[in-house]
């Protein structure tokens, strides 16, 4: 049964064996490069679009029970350690994309919270989601999402600690602009109020990570088709010893939330990329990208961002290194 669901429910895989049976009815043959790129791009694109709706009315139903307000009032209870881990789990039901965390993060700063725990929600909330594990498991199994979940976590709460301990707060820049209302309201709605919450919210995220998936799936089906495969492994395989810092500098330009990611990230991994070269690739991407670090450059002063990024690289090459040596 379990098999089942990874296959077929999650993987898709049926979806993967209609779509070539259609293409053959045109005469297609999957030797071929042309054709495999037009598999791979229409079969991404409507799995992943299954998926996305699916999972994130899912998560945003549950967010409707976390809104900044209430959030705000859990945090404030823990200090410490505790405090990172709990702000690390609460970043798993919030908003899909780094540039979407950062008003939270605002909002956060500006009631006082803590910077490890503000840091450890930023690094986790655009990273970890349960929406990003159930896709990564229905590309890569259970066992790479589970890791991919657990290591984002320890990111996260690592560089939260880090960043309490050096006592950087005096570096925090007044933000006095608006920011998006994440509807503080919602923690007292009720179930319709909920699902109407989730299907705005839904429409809303769909809308904006759309355009991004699909051009992670066209570089995805680009990569898989037509780059060689030792071209990609020259790069990225256990072979260069450069590896993980290459994949985390090629992370960062590419502006994509975990969504977009993973197609580039599948291509990646039918090539035999390993699998921390893959990781460094996919935290970078959804952490570190341009325009999100722009965004923050606007809250924090020179300092405590070059931290910030120094920290969460770091953590990255290393977390993607021990991966490249274990598995």
């Amino acid at each position: 049964m379990f098999d089942f669901i990874m296959q077929e429910i999650l993987g898709m895989h049926w979806l993967s064996e209609l779509v070539w049976l259609l293409l053959g009815r045109l005469g297609a043959s999957q030797a071929s490069p042309v054709w495999g790129s037009i598999h791979f791009f229409i079969y991404d694109t409507i799995k992943i679009s299954i998926l996305l709706v699916s999972l994130i009315f899912f998560i945003s139903y549950i967010q409707s029970y976390f809104p900044p307000e209430r959030t705000k009032r859990i945090l404030t209870g823990f200090t410490g350690v505790k405090g990172e881990v709990i702000a690390a789990l609460l970043g798993t039901v919030t908003p899909f994309c780094s540039c979407s965390s950062i008003p939270i993060f605002i909002g956060f700063t500006r009631a006082g919270l803590p910077l490890g725990m503000t840091f450890a929600f930023l690094i986790s909330s655009p990273m970890v989601d349960i929406a990003s594990m159930l896709m990564l498991m229905s590309f890569f199994g259970s066992g790479f999402a589970v890791i991919y979940v657990v290591v984002g976590l320890l990111l996260a709460i690592g560089g939260g600690l880090l960043l309490n301990v050096m006592g950087m707060e005096r570096h925090i820049r007044r933000y006095d602009n608006p920011v998006r209302d994440f509807y503080s309201e919602s923690e007292y709605f009720n179930q319709r109020q909920r699902m109407g919450y989730a299907c705005n919210d839904t429409r809303i995220i769909v809308k904006n990570v759309f355009p991004y998936v699909l051009a992670g799936v066209a570089i995805g089906a680009f990569l898989h088709n037509w780059v060689p495969q030792e071209w990609i492994l020259a790069v990225l395989g256990k072979g260069n010893i450069f590896s993980v810092p290459l994949a985390t500098l090629i992370g960062i330009p590419i502006y994509a939330d975990i969504f977009g990611a993973i197609p580039i990230a599948e291509a990646l991994y039918l090539a035999s990329v390993p699998a921390g070269s893959i990781l460094a690739l996919m935290m970078a991407i959804t952490t570190l990208s341009l325009p999100s670090l722009i965004m923050l450059s606007k809250v924090l002063e020179r300092r405590l961002l070059f931290t910030f990024i120094g920290i969460v690289a770091a953590g990255i090459i290393l977390i993607g290194y021990l991966f490249n040596l274990l598995m």
